[in-house]
């Protein structure tokens, strides 16, 4: 039997939390940043990134090798079944793995292709600006040639 400790202080008392239900997407994001704020001293946990799901690679030695011999055993179809459904998930995964990796090359082409395209934009406006610019100064010249002109008659 335990030796009798010492009464524990009473807890202090949370305050009674109205109750709100949110009516969209954006209230409810604003209610969970309000109670992160609440006390920002605490730490937030941020969740890691899952890994994906990758076949297991297959066994350096196999026990079990099917014979070639007619006639096998009723527990042999359970075997090939199994076999059968992780060849077909592994096929499965790396034709998923193959489509990403073809979206992926796609989206860079894309991004490059945008790039170029706003660079090229970018230098027109430039040759404007600067076609403009040259106009300006050549129109001061002029003006300032003029005057020069007239004081001299």
């Amino acid at each position: 039997m335990a030796a009798p400790s010492a009464p524990r202080p009473p807890r202090p008392r949370k305050e009674p939390q109205p109750l709100v239900i949110p009516r969209n997407a954006a209230e409810e994001q604003r209610l969970r940043l309000e109670r992160l704020m609440r006390n920002p001293e605490k730490t937030v946990p941020i969740p890691e990134k899952l890994n994906e799901w990758a076949p297991r690679p297959p066994p350096e030695f196999v026990r079990d090798v099917m014979g070639s011999s007619a006639g096998a055993g009723s527990g042999e179809f359970h075997v090939y079944r199994h076999l059968r459904r992780r060849e077909y998930q592994r096929q499965d995964f790396m034709d998923a793995m193959a489509e990403k990796q073809r979206l992926d090359e796609e989206f860079q082409k894309k991004l490059e292709r945008n790039k170029m395209i706003a660079e090229e934009q970018t230098a027109k406006r430039r040759r404007k600006r600067q076609k403009l610019k040259e106009k300006k100064l050549q129109a001061k010249k002029n003006k300032l040639e003029q005057k020069k002109q007239e004081k001299g008659q």
